[in-house]
């Protein structure tokens, strides 16, 4: 049974969705269709940067989702593409939900350019952190956040559980670098510091969760075919009804990546295709499960790797 991935922030780069936009009609379509719904051109920024705007949180969430769907839509050209589930980290939720049929593309495009919009402005930049915490349990980093927070009475909580031995954490920028010492002392290997404009995935993050949600009142979501597996509860959606709510607190919320990998195996994916720009999910796919079979989808160059993984995965 195959599964579709989609990523989240941090896989943009400049030049991305270029390759598909010249050689795909349908991918092409899709960029087009963002520019409209945008009134700007995603597209230029995608191809051509700069670099410090692509960055940008309210321009690299849209421009992620539309290099992800345009790749999507170019795999489907003339070919059946049928996954059994779909699943995307954080950002990547929206493609999965545009995947799924769930939400149209154009109003999935201008609600995560509000999203990125509303979650820039919750935090002043230099505030917020966040930081991986690598070699040690989710358990322990609980511990460690904990600890902190209470000892500097201030924000500090895993917000992405990414991998067994992997745990990204955001809040305060001191009660983050407490939270690190803490798992150091408690036998993490490593901190790295991330390169990111605010606090994604905490609970400093809700003022941008009830901004969104104004915005999310304005949807109807349709039930998803395939289901999601939600980042909130790891669990497979299908009711639209649910989605806005689920939504709303993934702002707030840990994205529990790890329970939604083995969520989607014990569904019976045993094929997992990471449809996007970069690899990430598929190197966390890799600490999680490392036998499921997987691919990317990330260029053209990999359309028809793509094609036969997909045959395989839907035989």
């Amino acid at each position: 049974m195959l599964a579709l991935l989609f990523p989240g922030q941090g896989s943009q780069e400049v030049g991305m969705g270029r390759d598909a936009y010249e050689a795909s009609p349908a991918a092409r379509a899709v960029f087009e269709a963002a520019d409209s719904a945008l009134d700007f051109s995603l597209s230029q920024l995608c191809f051509e940067g700069p670099d410090e705007e692509l960055r940008r949180t309210e321009i690299q969430q849209p421009a992620i989702l539309t290099v992800s769907i345009a790749l999507l839509r170019a795999l489907e050209e003339g070919f059946a593409v049928e996954p059994a589930f779909v699943a995307g980290h954080s950002l990547g939720e929206y493609s999965a939900l545009v995947a799924a049929g769930a939400l149209d593309f154009e109003q999935a495009v201008r609600l995560v350019h509000a999203r990125g919009r509303f979650m820039q402005e919750a935090v002043p930049e230099g505030v917020g952190a966040m930081a991986a915490v690598l070699g040690s349990t989710p358990e322990s980093v609980a511990e460690a956040c904990a600890a902190a927070a209470k000892e500097k009475g201030e924000v500090v909580s895993p917000a992405n559980f990414n991998s067994p031995a992997q745990t990204v954490i955001a809040g305060a920028k001191q009660a983050v670098q407490d939270a690190c010492e803490r798992a150091l002392e408690q036998g993490a290997k490593k901190t790295v510091s991330l390169p990111v404009s605010a606090p994604f995935h905490c609970a400093l993050m809700a003022p941008a969760a009830e901004r969104l949600e104004a915005e999310l009142a304005g949807i109807s979501f349709r039930d998803a075919s395939p289901p999601v597996v939600t980042n909130v509860e790891a669990k497979a959606n299908t009711d639209g009804t649910r989605t806005a709510a689920l939504l709303k607190e993934q702002v707030t919320a840990a994205v529990r990546f790890t329970d939604m990998v083995e969520e989607l195996t014990s569904l019976g994916a045993d094929h997992f295709l990471e449809v996007g720009p970069g690899r990430v999910l598929s190197g966390l796919l890799a600490r999680i499960q490392r036998r499921v079979p997987r691919a990317n989808l990330s260029g053209i160059g990999d359309l028809e790797e793509a094609r036969s993984f997909v045959e395989a995965g839907q035989g």
